[in-house]
């Protein structure tokens, strides 16, 4: 038994009333509404701006050992509650529960990192060259932070923004992900049961045009970090640009996986139906082109066919991929499909929605194509769905070229036996994340991530790097005189 609200409230300092409006959360596997969230717009930004500025110096002050000691806390409700979490998720996202178990527990370990960080807020202290002078960094809040997360993963999304702002000692606003509310609702509710002042964290639900619009807008928002599309993201960096605000990027992707000759091909086929269609292909590292070498090509996309064949669609325990996240998502992906096939691309399989009495939500086949053009929409535009395409390449050289022909520059991987071609194509892939025989996703709460080009403005999130995200270093001069 799921137990949330069925009217999903923000959670704002100092509560107020949320607006008469309206949005319906739906479950993307049986397409049927499971909760109502407020239509908040500016009225309900400004108030948790005001909150979290007032809740912010007080944080601030709180030593940051203090602040990790409560996300230690937060993270052990977590854990405790991980079963109620992770049948949120499942619910609103369209998961298998055992997929949703796994984010949960990455929610747990990223809250676990970064309360560790509390204790590692370093600066540097350097030699001055006057005489008498001691010259050092520390680390300061940058002050109200807002952020706003996609729907894909939603409790891992929550962990790598909020965690990070809280223990720098920033108070939040977090704007969710219209599509999958519920389990943000939840874990604020966990974050003020561990101990976190009121005001320090408030969550506000709505449309990313109205209340993430006003939350990038506000003038006493300090720093935005933005997970979400390419388009969205220009937006935000035009406005913080002419505010000269600091913000934070982490974009789309169209990645590479490359089979090469030596490939074991069994090993590729497996990580090639991970890297496209778990999650249902919504992740931003999914990996949506397949380069493969002429002289295994046939054979891989033989074994590949077969194995996308036989994938389940479904959110039981023995299903490969569940829905996409909502009709407009599928809408538009059918509709790259038919493009791409009138544009001269072919299809192997799926393409079309997977519509039954057993599965009512928004299906997609697991689809793959063949042939497509190098620059049409199908190659350059990420579709956040089930949806590769295979490239035939000759060799090496052309694989990477291929790779690289891209506006995106987020991962890749490559299967070789080569140690050289391995460590080769980590120097020369155009991306932040390079993979050696896995997929093109699997990140962790200790490693940073973000991309090139289109895939971000080159901050990374989380690992420590995240605290250059949430930090401003400020630079300490102590002059002191020699004793009489």
């Amino acid at each position: 038994m799921i137990l949330h609200p069925s009217l999903v409230p923000n959670q704002i300092g100092h509560d107020i009333p949320a607006t008469a409006d309206t949005i319906a959360v739906f479950d993307p596997h049986t397409a049927r509404e499971i909760a109502r969230i407020p239509r908040s717009g500016k009225a309900e930004i400004d108030a948790a701006v005001a909150a979290a500025r007032a809740a912010q110096p007080d944080w601030d002050a709180t030593p940051g050992v203090r602040r990790g000691e409560i996300l230690h806390h937060i993270a052990n409700l977590i854990e405790a509650r991980s079963d109620e979490l992770s049948r949120i998720v499942a619910a609103e996202a369209g998961k298998r529960l055992a997929d949703a178990r796994g984010e949960t527990a990455a929610a747990v370990q990223c809250a676990r990192f970064f309360a560790g960080e509390g204790q590692r807020m370093f600066g540097r202290t350097m030699p001055s060259g006057m005489a008498g002078r001691w010259a050092m960094t520390i680390r300061r809040p940058c002050g109200v932070a807002g952020l706003i997360i996609a729907a894909n993963t939603p409790a891992p999304n929550f962990a790598w923004k909020v965690f990070p702002a809280l223990i720098c000692g920033n108070g939040v606003v977090l704007k969710t992900a219209e599509d999958t509310p519920i389990s943000s609702w939840l874990l604020g509710r966990l974050c003020e049961e561990a101990g976190l002042p009121k005001g320090v964290l408030n969550i506000v639900h709505g449309l990313g045009a109205e209340a993430g619009q006003a939350l990038v807008e506000h003038p006493d928002v300090d720093m935005i970090s933005f997970t979400g599309s390419t388009r969205v993201g220009r937006l935000i960096a035009e406005t913080a640009g002419r505010q000269l605000k600091k913000v934070s990027l982490e974009l789309g992707g169209k990645n590479a996986l490359v089979v090469c000759d030596d490939a074991d091909l069994d090993l590729a086929v497996k990580w090639t139906l991970l890297a496209a269609f778990s999650n249902a292909g919504q992740r931003c590292a999914a990996g949506s082109r397949i380069v493969v070498f002429d002289k295994v090509y046939d054979a891989f996309v033989d074994r590949l066919l077969t194995a996308t064949r036989a994938l389940k669609l479904g959110t039981a325990d023995d299903c490969d991929l569940g829905p996409v996240i909502n009709q407009r998502q599928l809408d538009n992906m059918v509709g790259a499909i038919e493009r791409a096939v009138a544009g001269g691309a072919a299809l192997l399989c799926g393409g079309a929605p997977a519509t039954s009495a057993d599965l009512p939500g928004y299906y997609l086949q697991p689809t793959l194509m063949t042939d497509p053009d190098p620059d049409s929409e199908l190659a350059r535009t990420e579709l956040f769905g089930p949806i590769t395409a295979l490239y035939r390449v000759p060799d090496f050289d052309h694989a990477v070229s291929l790779v690289n022909r891209s506006p995106y520059g987020l991962t890749a991987s490559v299967h070789t036996r080569d140690i050289d071609r391995a460590l080769t194509f980590a120097r020369k892939a155009h991306v932040g994340v390079a993979v050696v025989n896995g997929g093109t996703h699997g990140s962790e709460a200790h490693m940073p991530f973000g991309g090139l080009n289109a895939s971000g403005n080159g901050t990374r999130e989380p690992g420590t790097e995240a605290l250059d995200v949430y930090s401003e270093l400020r630079v300490v001069y102590l002059n002191s005189q020699p004793p009489h």
